[in-house]
């Protein structure tokens, strides 16, 4: 096992382990404790958090578990190899949060969206998990969210042996799309379970992936990842967002229409494409998804 401290003061910006994992953006970690989404006002823990990494593109080569926590002005971290590369990237460590936060609008709400939770980043999830896991969040709280992509990990998920303990790797596309639409069903996916096993079998099978977003114009990435099945704007923004480092996304979900139909009245325009535009615009354009995440995060969580 190896095992490592990140110097928290040696980024750019301050950091909070606990809100960037429990604020609805990632359902791929996991606490030991079980209490992983018990509240709505997270913020300032110490809790031990933990995942498997699955290989990703210019970090890793290997499958990891991770496991992190954060105190006294670091963050502690156990792995099978070096989680610096791992952490960086999954918790956006890299992000100049002071220059981004001086981007946000100076407007009451934001001012106490980010004094409320200040030091959450958005994460950067593996696509298929983040695109699976949005694909389940329609209509749903995020701790049903959670449970489901708990279940299907402990169900389709390879096992994983790490410092005397069993973790479960998030499913593959190819075997999540062996499994048949009733055994989803039975891990409570109920009318999602069509659409979560036909995206799976587009990704195993080639006919799509959703790192085929990256590097177009942000709204024709949108445009492409609602190929997949069950997948409409909402979850296309979240998976630019929480997965493929576009920051302009804005998800209109139900807390953003409530803040735009009480805060921004100006910014609805009566469809999807041009409200997003106008809200982007309004949030601080490049950064917009980050200022969303902060006030998403406060609104869910009893803010006004």
């Amino acid at each position: 096992m190896e095992t490592g401290v990140i110097d928290l003061a040696s980024l750019d910006g301050a950091f909070d382990l606990q809100s960037t994992l429990e604020s609805g953006q990632s359902y791929l970690w996991d606490r030991p404790d079980g209490r992983m989404y018990e509240r709505d006002a997270a913020h300032g823990g110490d809790a031990w958090y933990q995942t498997v990494v699955p290989p990703l593109d210019g970090v890793s080569d290997e499958s990891a578990v991770v496991r992190v926590r954060q105190t006294d002005g670091a963050l502690e971290w156990e792995s099978n190899l070096d989680a610096v590369p791992l952490l960086t990237h999954l918790l956006r460590l890299d992000d100049d949060l002071d220059a981004i936060v001086s981007e946000m609008p100076d407007e009451p709400l934001v001012r106490r969206a980010y004094e409320a939770y200040p030091g959450m980043r958005l994460v950067r999830d593996p696509p298929f998990g983040c695109l699976v896991s949005f694909i389940c969040s329609a209509q749903m709280r995020v701790s049903r969210i959670f449970g489901m992509q708990s279940r299907l990990r402990e169900s389709y998920g390879e096992r994983v042996e790490f410092d005397g303990e069993t973790y479960f790797a998030y499913p593959t596309p190819e075997r999540l799309a062996e499994a048949t639409e009733d055994e989803l069903r039975d891990l409570s996916l109920g009318y999602r379970a069509p659409y979560v096993r036909r995206t799976a079998e587009m990704v195993a099978t080639g006919e799509a992936t959703p790192a085929e977003a990256r590097d177009r114009d942000y709204e024709d990435a949108r445009d492409f990842l609602t190929t997949f099945v069950g997948v409409g704007d909402k979850v296309a923004d979240c998976v630019l967002l929480f997965s493929l480092d576009y920051l302009e996304a804005v998800p209109l979900d139900t807390w953003i229409r409530s803040a735009i139909e009480e805060h921004y009245p100006d910014c609805d325009r009566g469809n999807y494409a041009d409200t997003s535009r106008a809200i982007r615009e309004r949030l601080g354009g490049r950064y917009a998804g980050y200022t969303q995440t902060y006030v998403f995060h406060y609104l869910r969580s009893g803010g006004e």
